[in-house]
């Protein structure tokens, strides 16, 4: 399939660019397994959809301030986005600047020095002189809200663009599924009989870079970090005992269990994963799937059509947009079922 394959046309007023007033106060597209139609729902009614002895895969990252501003030695404006930390004073970046520092140089952050060491392709390593980077982020970061949302952060964005879950600082965008999810609704989930785990996925800048080549074939995932751990192990294992289901949420889960599985059955994980889901990939772990909507012709859309079929998946986002769904990060949700 040629990237082409992925474009459909998304009007600018269905890109969501506030959060909805409550969590889960979003709508819901159910695509069912086999040939039944799609149906329109509201999030509340993913209750209705599961069964109990289903597990609910949950990313426990947490989105750092990652995002801040400040000026090169030569008085230039700069705008840095970590991309991962190394270590407590070394992190990879993005830098954005009228020319890109060279290494050596130094890079001011309120009253901080960063100095540039080198490049890892298109990343910068860069250091801290005095103290650490979460401390930095703590008193200069700011909420790095995806390219499309086209406006500053502000205070509702350090609530509302982190899960209720989250606990592992890492990542630089939120896996956004898990936005919608409040403590209510895990408790009802929870007393219904749905069980849930957790694993970590530390969400990249790279996750929006666009793909650049038609053919597939030709494109270089992102990498990003991931742990699965025993307990998420022990519990797909006990669901598949039970008869129960096992639930993503969000596409940054499926990369997770997949990438753990890419040995041919799941096993513990810990690393860099570059895994790279499209039609045609067989999946050995998840079983539905909840996600976000997600760009045209990105790599996370590729993997929804791979997971639900294409044509369905591509026929699900046309009814989305004719139906005025809200798109993207603080956007609705979708469900979706594989035949089991």
């Amino acid at each position: 399939m040629q990237l082409s394959d992925f474009h459909y046309e998304l009007p600018e007023a269905l890109i969501a660019q506030q959060p909805s007033a409550r969590r889960g106060d979003s709508r819901l597209l159910h695509l069912p397994a086999g040939k039944a139609d799609l149906s329109d729902r509201r999030f509340a009614d993913l209750t209705k959809l599961l069964r109990p002895g289903d597990l609910m895969v949950f990313n426990d990252t947490r989105v750092l301030p990652a995002r801040m501003h400040g000026v090169k030695e030569t008085g230039g404006r700069v705008e840095v986005l970590i991309e991962r930390l190394v270590a407590e004073d070394r992190a990879l970046a993005h830098i954005r600047a009228s020319k890109s520092p060279k290494p050596g140089s130094r890079l001011l952050i309120g009253d901080r020095w960063l100095l540039m060491d080198g490049r890892e392709d298109e990343l910068f390593c860069l250091r801290t002189e005095v103290g650490t980077f979460a401390d930095l982020m703590q008193v200069h970061g700011h909420m790095p809200l995806p390219p499309y949302i086209q406006r500053t952060d502000n205070e509702l964005d350090q609530e509302r663009y982190q899960t209720v879950f989250g606990e592992r600082p890492g990542a630089v965008a939120a896996p956004t599924a898990g936005l919608h999810f409040d403590h209510d609704m895990l408790d009802r989930l929870a007393g219904m009989g749905v069980e849930a785990t957790h694993v970590t996925l530390h969400v990249g800048a790279g996750t929006f870079q666009p793909v650049r080549v038609q053919d597939l074939d030709r494109h270089k995932m992102h990498s990003e970090w991931l742990e699965v751990a025993d307990s998420a192990v022990e519990a797909v294992a006990a669901a598949r005992a039970r008869g129960g289901r096992v639930v993503a949420v969000g596409t940054t889960s499926v990369r997770c269990l997949e990438s753990a599985a890419a040995g041919g059955q799941l096993a513990p994980y810990r690393g860099d994963t570059r895994l790279f889901i499209r039609p045609g990939y067989d999946f050995r772990v998840t079983d539905a799937l909840l996600t976000n909507f997600h760009l045209p012709e990105s790599t996370l859309l590729m993997l929804v059509c791979a997971f639900a079929g294409y044509e369905r998946s591509m026929a699900a986002y046309r009814h989305a947009v004719e139906s005025g769904y809200r798109f993207f990060s603080y956007g609705d949700a979708m469900f979706l079922e594989r035949d089991t």
